[in-house]
């Protein structure tokens, strides 16, 4: 539940951090976190008018902290809402006196009502461009072409092209429209079709589908779809269409049976009646790193076996490599290629195609969001090495000169937009922050000087420096400016009994913190001596740390 709350509360005014204290901490816990800061805190005990004001605004922000976390109602709904809950949006929607869970429900009735008003207004589209190219005058010109054309550009053509687009419109929880259509040109000749679908889920195990369609080349068409599970491991679907034309009417039978063999296979058995008959069985494997497929198909006109593989690079980029190879009595093709998310939305992929009797061709796709581009480029009808060798280098290279003087300076200076506008946006309250985390500071020294009387007493944990921010360690990277706060005193406060322990929250809401980078990546990195010996850490903003440990020990040496 969270995971509910908004970014910025979580950053500005995170509770759990404050008390640092965990987001699952008993009644005891919070009570033991709550003692310790009031008497840091505790107004009384500072004779300076200016010390004790900002004292008693600290102490107040711990009280309130406190009492929102120790009691049940305010603390679920703190969990499910943020702070602004508990202003206005939490109180609205549940009555005071309810438990925990029954406010937990509420939210969740709340959320499904608020995912049907989103499911009503959303369209889904989805479409497709693609634009064939012919490029064989590049490898296959004849020589007495060459010699008329010497000096002459090559001749390159679109010859086909198709768009089509589709969208869903949502009727009721249960019923859905999807209007389509599509535009199809080949060598100066084209057609289009529309079709609507009205698809009801019947119940949890299945749906029906009813699809009305027309075209200027295939005529009308009536086709109906099933779905259903058959049982938890096993499921069914079978379509079956009436195309009308002059010719007269050409009826069609598809069904599907597929099976879980195991948590990532899943085997499927096909049989098809209609125009283009065929039987088909294909067993499919999907895991986290990998996806094979292996299929044998044996119909009219087409009867082949085919079989293809491709890696998943567990990377930022998502990057995944593909191969393939199928052969049946058209002859045989085999394919390879790669494909890379280059932006948040946006995929690009290139495949080589090499095949006897096709030829080379390259296939070049863009997925960006909902929508595909497709440019299938055919460079020769023979099988030669210089067209599998530009279509295969060519690519690479056009995208690494793209990647390195478009994409990377483009997303650079995008995210930076983005971290000014961030920045701008929480200016006013950073700059609360800072005053609030450099008061904190002030009032800790007296503290913090008896701690660190103690632990050099029983040479337990001294913290020597402690840095917290955005630290720039990578040498690609060193005209970027470090931007970091020093909060040796703050961390030397939370010492107790040679023990240091920080929780898996932001550390920028702790006692004497705030964030010195909005929007950037932020580390902890503390320099400490413990037992005489000299340590070091560097930990994640997020990551829970414990000190002492010995793995955090210097060697001599060094």
């Amino acid at each position: 539940m969270a995971s509910a709350l908004d970014d910025d509360e979580i950053c500005n005014d995170d509770y759990y951090s404050l008390l640092n204290v965990r987001r699952e901490a008993t009644q005891e816990e919070l009570k033991a976190a709550y003692r310790r800061l009031c008497m840091l805190y505790h107004p009384d005990k500072h004779r300076d008018p200016e010390l004790k004001r900002q004292a008693e605004a600290l102490f107040n922000l711990v009280h309130e902290a406190y009492e929102v976390l120790s009691e049940p109602q305010a603390r679920a709904i703190y969990d499910i809402y943020g702070k602004r809950g508990l202003d206005v949006d939490g109180w609205e929607v549940v009555e005071r006196k309810r438990s925990p869970a029954e406010i937990r429900e509420e939210y969740e009735r709340l959320q499904r009502e608020r995912e049907e008003r989103r499911l009503q207004q959303r369209t889904n589209p989805k479409g497709t461009i693609s634009v064939g190219i012919d490029a064989t005058d590049l490898f296959d010109r004849y020589e007495e072409d060459y010699e008329d054309m010497v000096g002459g550009m090559p001749h390159i053509e679109i010859n086909r092209m198709h768009i089509s687009q589709s969208i869903e419109a949502p009727l009721t929880t249960k019923d859905t429209a999807v209007l389509s259509g599509s535009l199809s040109t080949h060598n100066g000749t084209g057609g289009g079709t529309i079709n609507l679908a009205l698809r009801r889920v019947t119940s949890t195990k299945g749906w029906g589908e009813v699809e009305l369609g027309a075209g200027d080349t295939h005529g009308p068409l009536f086709g109906m779809k099933i779905f259903r599970n058959l049982t938890p491991r096993c499921f069914a679907t079978a379509q079956c269409g009436l195309q009308f034309s002059s010719r007269g009417v050409r009826p069609g039978v598809t069904t599907v049976l597929a099976r879980h063999l195991d948590k990532n296979t899943m085997g499927y058995l096909q049989w098809r009646w209609g125009t283009q008959s065929s039987m088909n069985t294909s067993v499919v494997r999907d895991t986290k790193s990998s996806h094979f497929t292996i299929a044998v198909q044996l119909g009219i006109p087409h009867t082949f076996m085919m079989m293809s593989y491709q890696y998943k690079f567990q990377d930022e980029d998502q990057t995944k490599i593909k191969g393939s190879v199928k052969s049946g009595f058209f002859g045989t093709v085999v394919e390879y290629g790669a494909e890379r998310k280059i932006s948040r939305h946006s995929v690009v992929g290139a495949t080589v195609s090499v095949g006897v009797p096709q030829g080379v061709s390259l296939k070049i796709k863009l997925n960006r969001a909902s929508q595909t581009y497709f440019f299938p480029i055919h460079l020769t009808d023979q099988l030669l090495p210089s067209a599998v060798f530009y279509a295969t280098v060519g690519p690479l290279v056009f995208y690494l000169a793209i990647q390195q003087l478009v994409i990377r300076p483009y997303l650079r200076a995008q995210k930076e937009q983005e971290l000014e506008k961030q920045r701008e946006s929480s200016a006013s309250n950073i700059a609360k922050k800072k005053q609030e985390a450099e008061a904190a500071v002030l009032l800790m020294q007296e503290s913090v000087r008896r701690i660190i009387e103690a632990e050099e007493s029983r040479m337990g944990l001294i913290i020597l420096n402690a840095w917290y921010g955005k630290f720039v360690t990578d040498n690609s990277r060193k005209h970027e400016r470090a931007k970091v706060i020093d909060i040796t005193v703050p961390l030397q406060c939370l010492v107790k009994d040679s023990k240091l322990i920080l929780t898996e929250a932001s550390k920028s809401g702790l006692p004497g913190f705030y964030d010195p980078c909005v929007g950037e990546e932020k580390s902890l990195k503390v320099l400490y001596q413990f037992r005489g010996v000299m340590h070091q850490v560097l930990s994640g903003d997020t990551e829970p740390l414990r000190i002492p440990k010995q793995s955090h020990r210097i060697d001599s040496d060094t």
